[in-house]
């Protein structure tokens, strides 16, 4: 009988699975897996769970929360290796899943329960940053990142992602800058950006957004974008118009796809892993992990 260890964040989004658990693990049991379910304790639970998946002969595991539950149950899976061996599930519970939305899971999660039993596992693609944490679509820092995660709820509902960022724009002088050095394959980029992030995903808290076509969830590359500091309200326009459009070929923009790319930057500034805050360095390296995990999706 296969085996499937079932990770659930009891504190993520609306609580939507709590009530569907015994249905999600019904799901699981008449697709013939024997389940082992663990709640997390505290911030990192995941990440220690499933780091111990392989040793214990689980065959899968599917973890149930938000963004930042998958972050901790990827970087468990990768501990010490750059491809995992179990299987990963992933029932989108949280109050963002930009990442799900990508996938097409379903955010009924008894429905994702069921198509991860018939569904065949594909590679994912995961970003290492500073060969010490792993993010499975975003690495970002500045204007974008941690206003719109940390925006209160009620907001957010009430005025949308991009409505209540727009309110905390409109004065040019609250508009902060870091002046990065990036390189990529060769190339060399420079300047004053209020927003940097290296991505694989089609959307980003519902602010910026990425046309499919230009998203391969396997192909062994990030998107990566940089926004410049606007010096006037036209060119502040600029930058709207261009998240606005989902187009970042104007001049207020460094738009790039590439495997592997290294920052140097503040050591202050803060950066965001799928949702999560990471401490920021002086030299920031970011990897492609290609394929590095086999999604059930």
């Amino acid at each position: 009988m296969k085996s499937l260890l079932l990770i659930i964040n009891p504190v993520a989004g609306k609580l939507r699975a709590r009530s569907a658990l015994f249905e999600i693990v019904n799901e699981f049991c008449k697709a013939g897996y024997k389940v082992e379910t663990q709640i997390t304790q505290y911030r990192g639970h995941g990440s220690e769970l499933a780091s111990k998946a392989e040793k214990r002969g689980f065959d899968a595991v599917v973890c149930v929360g938000g963004d930042g539950t998958l972050n901790e149950v990827i970087t468990g899976l990768l501990k010490n290796k750059d491809k995992a061996k179990v299987k990963l599930g992933y029932i989108p519970a949280g109050s963002t899943n930009d990442f799900a939305d990508t996938l097409g899971l379903s955010p009924i999660p008894t429905q994702a329960a069921k198509n991860i039993t018939k569904m065949d596992a594909v590679s994912l693609d995961i970003g290492r940053f500073n060969d010490s944490r792993n993010f499975s679509y975003i690495a970002s820092f500045g204007a974008f990142s941690a206003t719109s995660y940390s925006a209160p709820q009620d907001l957010k509902n009430a005025f949308g992602h991009f409505a209540y960022l727009l309110e905390g724009l409109k004065e040019l002088g609250n508009i902060h800058s870091h002046k990065v050095y990036a390189t990529a394959d060769g190339k060399e980029y420079y300047g004053n950006y209020i927003y940097g992030s290296v991505s694989n995903t089609t959307s980003v808290a519902g602010i910026v957004k990425l046309p499919e076509k230009m998203v391969d969830l396997h192909d062994g590359k990030f998107e990566v974008i940089l926004v410049k500091k606007p010096k006037d309200l036209i060119q502040l326009n600029e930058i709207i118009t261009g998240i606005t459009l989902s187009d970042f070929n104007g001049e207020m923009f460094d738009f790039f796809t590439t495997s592997d790319v290294s920052f140097q930057i503040g050591k202050n500034v803060p950066w965001t892993l799928d949702g999560e805050k990471a401490e920021g360095s002086n030299f920031v390296h970011i990897e492609n992990l290609r394929s590095a995990v086999q999604l059930m999706c």
